[in-house]
């Protein structure tokens, strides 16, 4: 009604995605600020925002199995890892130096690198029926090393360490997304398309999580035996929270290193887990508006560690100096999932809520 946009008559109204009209509004605005942001800022900026909308992607996978289904996973970069090699080897020079099959169309190893990772979840997936909490978070650590040791032997996949091999193609039927011509430079047109992914991602999340299947994970985080008495096939959801929350890493990794175009082994390390756990307790879990804000805000804390010299002298920009600014942004993580925990465990989406609230109900906001 008008004037009354929380009066929701049916469950349709609801449920829907965008259910209040303010809500379509300010996602119009902010898609089409976004949208114009190649044109007013510089091309490093705009590189760096591109990485922020590949890390939202992979944090709302990882969102989706941890803040959605309660199944907490440390072993994000393993995927990762799965999702950048198979599009990396999906597109490379069948006559190169590392493993390459020469389909260096976007539509073809984007969707295989998700699809690789996802059968690598489902396969991990039936530990979760039997683990959970702190076992099932040191198992899925396991894979993280796993991971690495693979990688660091595999060299005809991944160029070995120190090496590296380059990351897949950003081309569609011949045409270069990551190139310079009349329609934008390499870095407006990567930050268009990272976006637009984004927003696909994005909108499919939300609707997953407003579905059956997103009751269903919802019910098994707050109490998965309750869950099992009503009817909620434990075994099935954990399965696709897994399977789905890959595939998203998967394309995340695939896209991940499209934009500095090199990776190597050690790109996929613990810290690399840490950042996306970082991502979804800062953002705020459970949400995917806060995977995305925590994914950018960790992405974007390094930026801001970089200008620490200019105000704190003694802090070296150098790694083999103690101390320097890679050792205060490892600390930095850290600390910020502490004070998060403790002071606003909902995240940052908990403070968006909180000043919402306060201005909904002003001026009688006590």
């Amino acid at each position: 009604m008008r004037g009354r946009p929380l009066l929701h008559t049916s469950y349709a109204s609801d449920m829907a995605l965008f259910n209040t009209p303010a809500k379509r509004v300010w996602f119009g605005v902010l898609l089409a600020v976004a949208a114009a942001l190649p044109f007013l800022l510089t091309d490093d900026i705009l590189q760096l925002l591109a990485l922020c909308c590949v890390a939202a992607i992979g944090a709302i996978g990882l969102g989706l199995v941890t803040g959605y289904a309660g199944q907490v996973s440390l072993g994000h970069a393993f995927f990762l890892a799965i999702g950048a090699y198979t599009a990396a080897a999906v597109s490379g020079d069948p006559d190169g130096r590392v493993v390459g099959f020469g389909m260096p169309n976007m539509l073809v190893w984007l969707p295989v690198a998700g699809l690789v990772a996802a059968a690598a979840g489902v396969l991990v997936a039936p530990l979760a029926t039997r683990l959970r909490g702190l076992y099932l978070a040191i198992v899925t650590l396991g894979l993280v090393f796993i991971g690495q040791h693979i990688a660091s032997e595999w060299s005809s996949l991944t160029g070995g360490v120190g090496v590296g091999r380059p990351a897949a193609s950003l081309e569609v039927f011949g045409y270069q997304l990551a190139g310079t011509d009349a329609y934008g430079t390499r870095d407006q047109k990567l930050f268009w398309l990272m976006l637009a992914l984004l927003v696909v991602f994005a909108l499919a999340a939300r609707n997953l999580a407003r579905s059956k299947v997103g009751r269903a994970f919802t019910a098994i985080r707050d109490r998965d035996i309750a869950a099992g008495v009503i009817g909620v096939n434990l075994a099935r959801y954990k399965t696709i929270a897994f399977a789905v929350s890959s595939f998203y890493a998967g394309c995340a990794g695939a896209l991940l290193y499209t934009v500095s175009g090199y990776f190597d082994p050690s790109s996929f390390s613990l810290l690399l887990s840490v950042q996306y756990i970082a991502m979804v307790l800062i953002g705020g879990a459970g949400t995917v508006s806060g995977a995305i804000a925590g994914a950018f805000f960790i992405t974007l804390l390094p930026r801001l560690t970089r200008e620490l010299q200019a105000w704190v002298p003694f802090i070296s920009t150098q790694p083999n100096e103690v101390p320097n600014v890679f050792q205060v942004e490892t600390i930095l993580y850290g600390v910020l999932i502490i004070v998060f925990l403790i002071f606003e465990p909902r995240g940052l989406f908990g403070l968006w809520v909180r000043a919402r609230n306060y201005w909904k109900a002003w001026p009688f906001s006590y």
